[in-house]
């Protein structure tokens, strides 16, 4: 079959290297790509958001899946598109339509969900601007530190932790009256701070029946010691320690079962990824956030540990009949690195040639932030190249991971060092 990806990411990188391995996959195409993906399929230069265009690639091209990785293209209703399209209906979309990628693109629908079907989630409520004296008033009441998180889609950006009630405030005050985040500030939701330590869980569903993919824990701050501005992602490690049997038995009965069975309930048809973010408080699962995808760069410490045909679990979610096919998962233990442009998160140096990916010994390395310019890889992103390693254990994937990631060099290269150890 022919397969069309979209996106361009490291996430996107790991999943064109996964379908290539299957014997299922005749030819992928990859939209947009980077200066990766090619080795793993056709990169075709369509944005994931030309619903038009990509349209007439499908049916150009005998396309018979198509995998959405970013959120955006989701939120905007890419399923929908297809479903009301009479030449593109029966091409399947992994990937939910509009309504459920809510449960991403709205913080406050996913809170409202979480509460209706009795997911544990942290107590919050929804403010705009015509109600920010009711927020000041919630403030007040609320306990610090406290969060603040626009309610639409900010690039990752849009959740403020608050120490101070004039901080609150005054943030409060920003985002929904100065559009400090634009339209995705519109309404905020104020919400308890969690102690904990960060989990990402990863469920694939038909809408029916779903499978658990391995889970990791993703590494946010640009600076080693879990210090400075979040990022993207900086790094992630796959299996979790922490998140034992036990755990993870408490994760399905308490927060995947619920959620599988709440978006039956409400009559949400819901076939692609579920991104869990959760925080172990105390040995209990709490629900930060959904996605509506994979995550980046968790996906490239996840795809490692699969053994079985993704694309056949892919079509599991197609088809609707997930629950007969086989994940195997990997005992082996996955460390990704991520290489940044040197000034990320803010402004960045881009254009740079990137060399000695070729000297990497024993690590996959999923392009992001590049581009093919001739014969030269440029780094344009702020995240470049996510570098993985799959070992018998976490400390020699981490170190042969953070050894690679040593091999390569661009002007301003950066990338911790310390990824995993807070878990050694």
């Amino acid at each position: 079959m022919n397969i069309l990806l979209l996106g361009s990411g490291g996430r996107e990188s790991a999943f064109a290297w996964k379908i290539s391995q299957s014997p299922k996959c005749d030819n992928l195409f990859i939209a947009p790509g980077n200066a990766g993906t090619g080795q793993y399929g056709t990169n075709v230069n369509l944005h994931f958001t030309d619903f038009d265009g990509i349209k007439a690639f499908a049916l150009a091209n005998d396309i018979k899946m198509v995998l959405v990785g970013p959120e955006e293209p989701l939120v905007k209703g890419i399923h929908d598109f297809f479903l009301a399209d009479e030449q593109l209906k029966g091409i399947p979309v992994i990937g939910p339509q509009q309504h459920a990628a809510q449960l991403e693109g709205s913080k406050d629908f996913s809170k409202a969900f979480m509460q209706r079907n009795g997911v544990p989630t942290a107590a919050s409520q929804t403010f705009t601007r015509d109600t920010l004296q009711e927020g000041f008033a919630y403030l007040a009441t609320a306990g610090l530190p406290v969060v603040l998180k626009a309610d639409g889609l900010a690039a990752g950006k849009g959740v403020l932790i608050c120490t101070t009630l004039e901080e609150a405030q005054l943030e409060l005050t920003e985002m929904l009256t100065e559009a400090k985040f634009g339209e995705a500030s519109s309404k905020v939701v104020i919400e308890q701070f969690l102690q904990g330590i960060e989990l990402s869980v990863f469920v694939m569903t038909d809408g029916n029946s779903y499978k658990v993919l391995p889970e990791a824990k993703d590494y946010k701050r640009i600076g080693e010691g879990d210090t400075g501005l979040n990022t993207g992602g900086m790094g992630s490690v796959s299996p979790v320690h922490f998140a034992d049997a036990a755990f993870m038995q408490k994760v399905e009965e308490k927060v995947i079962i619920p959620t599988v069975e709440g978006l039956k309930k409400e009559g949400i048809p819901y076939k692609g990824f579920i991104f869990i973010g959760l925080m172990n408080t105390n040995g209990e699962p709490w629900v930060i956030e959904y996605n509506c995808r994979m995550g980046d760069p968790e996906t490239e410490s996840v795809m490692p540990r699969i053994e079985s045909d993704f694309v056949d679990l892919l079509l599991g979610v197609a088809e609707g009949n997930l629950i007969e096919k086989e994940l195997i998962i990997s005992n082996k233990t996955a460390a990704t690195v991520v290489c940044v442009a040197g000034g990320y998160p803010g402004e960045y140096l881009k254009d740079k040639t990137i060399s000695g990916i070729e000297n990497v010994r024993d690590s996959h390395v999923f392009h992001a932030g590049t581009t093919l310019v001739g014969e030269d890889i440029k780094a344009v992103g702020g995240r470049v190249l996510a570098v993985t390693s799959l070992q018998d254990n976490m400390f020699d994937a981490l170190q042969q991971a953070t050894a690679d990631a040593a091999r390569i060099y661009y002007d301003g290269v950066y990338f911790r060092k310390d990824i995993g150890f807070d878990l050694l």
